[in-house]
Protein backbone atom coordinates (compact mmCIF):
# COMPACT_ATOMS: atom_id res chain seq x y z
CA UNK A 1 0.00 0.00 0.00
CA UNK A 2 1.41 3.46 -0.86
CA UNK A 3 2.84 5.50 1.99
CA UNK A 4 0.37 8.29 1.26
CA UNK A 5 -2.89 6.39 0.91
CA UNK A 6 -4.47 9.26 2.84
CA UNK A 7 -3.98 12.60 1.05
CA UNK A 8 -4.21 14.44 4.36
CA UNK A 9 -0.81 12.92 5.18
CA UNK A 10 0.69 14.32 1.97
CA UNK A 11 -0.86 17.73 2.44
CA UNK A 12 0.52 17.96 6.00
CA UNK A 13 4.13 17.27 4.99
CA UNK A 14 6.53 20.19 5.46
CA UNK A 15 7.89 19.91 1.92
CA UNK A 16 4.43 20.15 0.41
CA UNK A 17 3.51 23.11 2.61
CA UNK A 18 6.81 24.91 1.96
CA UNK A 19 6.43 24.49 -1.80
CA UNK A 20 2.84 25.74 -1.65
CA UNK A 21 3.84 28.69 0.57
CA UNK A 22 6.57 29.57 -1.94
CA UNK A 23 4.05 29.49 -4.81
CA UNK A 24 1.75 31.81 -2.88
CA UNK A 25 4.62 34.10 -1.87
CA UNK A 26 5.80 34.45 -5.47
CA UNK A 27 2.25 35.06 -6.73
CA UNK A 28 1.61 37.78 -4.14
CA UNK A 29 4.95 39.48 -4.89
CA UNK A 30 4.40 39.34 -8.64
CA UNK A 31 0.88 40.72 -8.22
CA UNK A 32 2.16 43.70 -6.23
CA UNK A 33 5.09 44.30 -8.62
CA UNK A 34 3.24 43.55 -11.87
CA UNK A 35 3.36 47.18 -13.06
CA UNK A 36 7.15 47.12 -12.57
CA UNK A 37 7.63 43.76 -14.32
CA UNK A 38 9.67 42.51 -11.38
CA UNK A 39 9.94 38.97 -10.03
CA UNK A 40 11.09 37.96 -6.54
CA UNK A 41 14.38 36.67 -7.98
CA UNK A 42 15.05 39.94 -9.82
CA UNK A 43 14.19 41.96 -6.71
CA UNK A 44 16.64 39.82 -4.73
CA UNK A 45 19.44 40.39 -7.24
CA UNK A 46 18.85 44.14 -7.37
CA UNK A 47 18.74 44.31 -3.56
CA UNK A 48 21.99 42.41 -3.11
CA UNK A 49 23.72 44.51 -5.77
CA UNK A 50 22.61 47.70 -4.05
CA UNK A 51 24.11 46.45 -0.78
CA UNK A 52 27.22 44.93 -2.38
CA UNK A 53 27.98 46.53 -5.76
CA UNK A 54 30.55 44.89 -7.97
CA UNK A 55 30.00 41.28 -6.92
CA UNK A 56 30.95 38.62 -9.43
CA UNK A 57 28.30 36.24 -10.73
CA UNK A 58 29.29 33.34 -8.45
CA UNK A 59 29.30 35.48 -5.31
CA UNK A 60 25.95 36.97 -6.28
CA UNK A 61 24.49 33.49 -6.80
CA UNK A 62 25.74 32.39 -3.37
CA UNK A 63 24.34 35.57 -1.76
CA UNK A 64 20.87 34.45 -2.86
CA UNK A 65 21.26 30.67 -2.76
CA UNK A 66 20.76 30.45 -6.55
CA UNK A 67 22.29 27.83 -8.80
CA UNK A 68 24.43 29.05 -11.70
CA UNK A 69 21.77 28.48 -14.37
CA UNK A 70 19.13 30.45 -12.47
CA UNK A 71 21.60 33.24 -11.78
CA UNK A 72 22.56 33.49 -15.44
CA UNK A 73 18.90 33.55 -16.55
CA UNK A 74 18.02 36.33 -14.08
CA UNK A 75 21.10 38.39 -14.98
CA UNK A 76 20.42 38.12 -18.71
CA UNK A 77 16.87 39.41 -18.17
CA UNK A 78 18.03 42.30 -16.00
CA UNK A 79 20.81 43.19 -18.42
CA UNK A 80 18.41 43.15 -21.39
CA UNK A 81 16.27 45.69 -19.54
CA UNK A 82 19.29 47.89 -18.81
CA UNK A 83 18.97 47.39 -15.05
CA UNK A 84 22.47 46.03 -14.43
CA UNK A 85 25.90 46.35 -15.96
CA UNK A 86 28.44 43.53 -16.24
CA UNK A 87 32.03 44.61 -16.82
CA UNK A 88 35.37 42.83 -16.40
CA UNK A 89 36.35 42.74 -12.74
CA UNK A 90 39.34 44.89 -11.81
CA UNK A 91 41.03 41.94 -10.09
CA UNK A 92 40.47 39.37 -12.84
CA UNK A 93 39.60 39.92 -16.49
CA UNK A 94 37.98 36.45 -16.52
CA UNK A 95 35.35 37.46 -13.93
CA UNK A 96 32.61 39.98 -14.45
CA UNK A 97 31.78 42.63 -11.89
CA UNK A 98 28.04 43.28 -11.69
CA UNK A 99 26.47 46.53 -10.56
CA UNK A 100 23.15 48.32 -10.73
CA UNK A 101 22.61 50.81 -13.50
CA UNK A 102 20.86 54.08 -12.74
CA UNK A 103 17.68 52.51 -14.16
CA UNK A 104 18.16 49.47 -11.90
CA UNK A 105 18.54 51.65 -8.82
CA UNK A 106 15.46 53.67 -9.79
CA UNK A 107 13.41 50.48 -10.29
CA UNK A 108 14.59 49.08 -6.96
CA UNK A 109 13.48 52.28 -5.24
CA UNK A 110 10.09 52.06 -6.98
CA UNK A 111 9.76 48.44 -5.84
CA UNK A 112 10.17 49.13 -2.12
CA UNK A 113 6.51 49.96 -1.42
CA UNK A 114 5.08 47.12 -3.54
CA UNK A 115 7.54 44.65 -1.98
CA UNK A 116 6.49 45.79 1.48
CA UNK A 117 2.82 45.39 0.54
CA UNK A 118 3.57 41.87 -0.72
CA UNK A 119 5.30 41.04 2.57
CA UNK A 120 2.36 42.37 4.56
CA UNK A 121 -0.15 40.42 2.45
CA UNK A 122 1.85 37.23 2.85
CA UNK A 123 2.09 37.61 6.62
CA UNK A 124 -1.46 38.93 7.14
CA UNK A 125 -2.95 35.60 8.30
CA UNK A 126 -0.52 35.60 11.25
CA UNK A 127 -0.36 37.87 14.27
CA UNK A 128 2.94 39.64 15.07
CA UNK A 129 4.12 36.88 17.42
CA UNK A 130 3.34 34.18 14.84
CA UNK A 131 5.10 36.18 12.12
CA UNK A 132 8.28 36.34 14.21
CA UNK A 133 7.94 32.66 15.09
CA UNK A 134 7.51 31.69 11.42
CA UNK A 135 10.64 33.60 10.41
CA UNK A 136 12.61 32.14 13.33
CA UNK A 137 11.52 28.59 12.46
CA UNK A 138 12.31 29.02 8.77
CA UNK A 139 15.76 30.40 9.64
CA UNK A 140 16.36 27.47 11.99
CA UNK A 141 15.23 24.99 9.35
CA UNK A 142 17.33 26.49 6.57
CA UNK A 143 20.46 26.98 8.66
CA UNK A 144 20.16 23.51 10.16
CA UNK A 145 19.88 21.87 6.75
CA UNK A 146 22.16 24.19 4.73
CA UNK A 147 24.50 21.29 3.89
CA UNK A 148 21.60 19.59 2.07
CA UNK A 149 20.97 22.54 -0.29
CA UNK A 150 21.57 22.20 -4.02
CA UNK A 151 23.02 25.72 -4.11
CA UNK A 152 25.15 27.29 -1.41
CA UNK A 153 23.92 30.32 0.52
CA UNK A 154 26.73 32.66 1.54
CA UNK A 155 25.74 36.27 2.33
CA UNK A 156 28.23 38.82 0.94
CA UNK A 157 29.59 39.74 4.39
CA UNK A 158 30.39 36.08 5.12
CA UNK A 159 31.94 35.63 1.68
CA UNK A 160 34.29 38.55 2.35
CA UNK A 161 35.33 36.95 5.66
CA UNK A 162 35.92 33.59 3.95
CA UNK A 163 38.20 35.15 1.32
CA UNK A 164 40.14 37.24 3.85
Amino acid sequence: MPAFHNLAQLYARPGFLLRRAHQISAAVFEDECRSLGLTPAQFGVLSVLRASPGLDQSSLARALGFDKVTMLRVLRGLEARGLIARVPAPTSRRNLSISLSDAGLALLKQAQDPAERAYNRLMAPLDKKQQAQLVDLLQLLTSGLEAEARAAFVPPERETNIRA
